[in-house]
């Protein structure tokens, strides 16, 4: 009994039948060659797997070192900068005087009201709603309106300026709101207030709000900033422009300022003191005006400068245009009627416009034929009323050249004062036993005269004119040959010849001041604010001593003549000595004429030398005489003028 307990119980329940004894060993030995009973793992892969979770880990801290410690510094700026935002402070622009420091312009404050896109969109659709609504009442603008800004800005540019130069009262308002609003800037800015907007239009020129495209050109430049347009703003833009502030402000999650930390105030652009006196300026403006207005036209131009410099001491371009507009804001359909009115009120006349000369070549023709040994002093010619010229090749065919008058017996000094067409026919292409100068020596003087060329004024808009010869016709006719006629024509300022109001008054300033073609210049100096000279700019000498002072002296002459017996009659009775030469010069149809005047004055020692075109004005006697008479007159005897008004 005791080994009872050893005891190996062996009988089932059931009985196993023999054949699931030999099925259950089938199956082990189908599992086995399948290789599914359990193995155990091999060292080798406990190793391979714990390196990779070592090798994870360790790459897990290079990282976390790598950005706590090597980059944590910058980290830790870009998530401040999440926090701190950084405005421009836009700079006043450089204040512009007269040669007598008389204000032309001024800075007037201003407020832009400033949409910054992305904290605008942070809003709740309710706040955004709640904004635009708030604003519209207070700006009085249409909510669809500004709703429509700022949807076309989204995804062009990171902010939007939503209103310009919002009244003061209005800005006050929204200042107080914005301190609760998300997305909204209220900038302090300075706009242009042109002193005599019209009078100085096309000198000063005027300012636009910085473009996309501008922003190509200067990539430094932000698109609440202001960059010159037209005329000295132009042309001065680095020197007006100044150098922008930057102020630093903390705001909040949703984008609020909660507190300025820092100022950088912007440093004020340099000032310009012109040659200009801004006080002949507005006579002539004036006068011309005044004249134009009588004769029932529009366009003209006229330029008054110091022959003993080059300074130019007023410019005028008729019409003109109200600068002022550009600094408000000007609409697409303001300056879209500009753009399109007929009489281009933007174009500037005075560098630009290109015309026949008319007569008032004559004066610079005689020069150049003095100097050449064409004609002396006491030659004379006969002129009886034309000239005419037998075709070489067929001596049936005649040409004509008419003078607008005879002149009988007339040497140099009478073909000046009376603008003898026939003397200058003879001495500029040759005729009878004068051979004349030829067009090559023609072009040859008045290019060193400042003519067919650009004269470097400090204006952008400027163009060089036209000096024909025979490879320009050769070359603009298809090949058309050079005719004596055409000799004849340029001589006498008619043909294809053209120039410009602005080299018109610089070659009569050589003719004034024996001999020096002086570059053009409007700015004498560059100021700081407190009016102290940071540059001086010196009068530049382009061509000189290239006719005999004898010489112009006599053709000096001849204009001092024409002012007691010639074209020149207007300025008869001025009590300051002065010289002329008138032109009417034929343009497109044969009736229609420009009126032109040249002269200077006091006749020795000349102090200013001028020049008016009135297009379609008739005879220079009758219509630019009379006003250079007003300015000769205001320029040395203001008193009398202002006893007169």
């Amino acid at each position: 009994m005791g080994l009872k307990k050893y005891r190996v119980k062996n009988k089932l329940a059931e009985n196993i039948e023999a054949e699931e004894i030999f099925l259950d060993a089938e199956a082990i030995r189908s599992i086995d060659d399948k290789g599914k009973m359990e193995q155990p793992i091999k060292q080798r892969t406990f190793i391979a797997f714990f390196l990779v979770i070592v090798l994870g880990i360790l790459g897990l801290l290079v990282r976390a070192a790598q950005l706590q410690i090597i980059e944590g510094d910058y980290y830790w700026d870009l998530a401040q900068g999440n926090k701190l935002r950084v405005f421009s402070l836009t700079a006043p622009r450089g204040i512009i005087y007269d040669k007598n420091f008389e204000q032309l312009v001024y800075n007037v404050p201003s407020f832009d009201l400033i949409v910054i896109l992305a904290d605008f969109y942070a809003n709740e659709k309710e706040s955004q709603q709640e904004i635009l609504d708030r604003l519209s009442e207070i700006l009085r603008v249409e909510v669809e309106t500004l709703a429509l800004q700022i949807e076309q800005a989204k995804g062009e540019v990171s902010s939007v300026i939503l209103k310009e130069n919002i009244e003061h009262d209005k800005a006050l308002k929204i200042e107080s709101l914005i301190r609760d609003w998300s997305g909204l800037r209220l900038d302090k800015n300075a706009r242009r207030n042109y002193v005599m907007p019209y009078d100085f239009s096309h000198l000063i020129g005027y300012t636009g709000r910085v473009g996309a495209e501008d922003l190509a050109d200067n990539p430094d430049y932000l698109l609440n900033d202001f960059i010159g347009r037209a005329g000295l703003e132009l042309s001065y833009e680095e020197v007006l422009r100044g150098q922008p502030g930057r102020e630093q402000v903390e705001v909040n999650s949703i984008g609020q300022i909660q507190k300025i930390l820092a100022t950088k105030a912007s440093v004020p652009g340099q000032g310009l003191l012109l040659n200009i006196d801004s006080s002949l300026q507005k006579k002539l403006y004036q006068s011309l005006s005044a004249k134009v207005k009588e004769l029932g036209l529009q366009k003209a131009a006229a330029v008054v400068v110091d022959p003993r410099n080059g300074g130019i001491r007023a410019l005028v371009s008729l019409p003109s245009y109200d600068s002022d507009i550009f600094c408000q804001s000007v609409s697409a359909s303001q300056y879209e009627q500009l753009c399109r009115n007929p009489s281009q009120p933007l174009f500037n006349r005075a560098t630009a416009g290109q015309y026949p000369s008319g007569s008032t070549i004559k004066p610079l023709i005689a020069a150049a034929a003095l100097q050449e040994g064409v004609i002396s002093a006491s030659r004379k010619i006969n002129c009886t009323g034309a000239i005419s010229v037998t075709h070489q090749y067929n001596p049936e065919i005649v040409y004509y050249f008419k003078d607008w008058k005879t002149h009988s017996i007339t040497d140099i000094i009478k073909a000046i004062a009376q603008s003898c067409n026939v003397f200058f026919y003879t001495i500029g292409g040759g005729f009878g036993d004068i051979e004349g100068l030829g067009i090559a020596k023609i072009k040859e003087y008045l290019e060193l005269f400042g003519l067919g060329q650009l004269t470097g004024i400090d204006l952008a808009s400027e163009e060089k004119g036209l000096i024909p010869d025979k490879a320009w016709k050769r070359q603009a006719k298809e090949g058309e040959p050079w005719y004596i006629g055409d000799t004849y024509h340029v001589a006498i300022g008619q043909g294809d010849l053209l120039v410009t109001p602005l080299q018109m008054a610089m070659a009569t300033a050589v003719v004034a001041n024996n001999g020096t073609l002086y570059k053009p210049q409007i700015v004498d100096r560059v100021i700081d604010s407190d009016k102290n000279t940071i540059q001086e700019i010196e009068p530049e000498i382009l061509k000189q001593n290239f006719i005999d002072q004898d010489n112009l002296s006599i053709v000096r002459a001849g204009m001092r003549q024409a002012v007691f017996d010639g074209s020149a009659w207007a300025l008869a009775e001025l009590e300051v000595e002065t010289a002329g030469k008138t032109g009417t010069a034929q343009y497109g149809a044969k009736d229609k004429t420009h009126a032109w005047f040249t002269g200077f004055a006091p006749y020795q020692e000349s102090e200013i030398a001028i020049a008016v075109i009135i297009e379609d004005g008739g005879e220079g006697s009758k219509a630019a005489a009379p006003v250079a008479k007003e300015v000769f007159e205001y320029y040395f005897n203001p008193s009398a003028d202002n006893n007169n008004q």
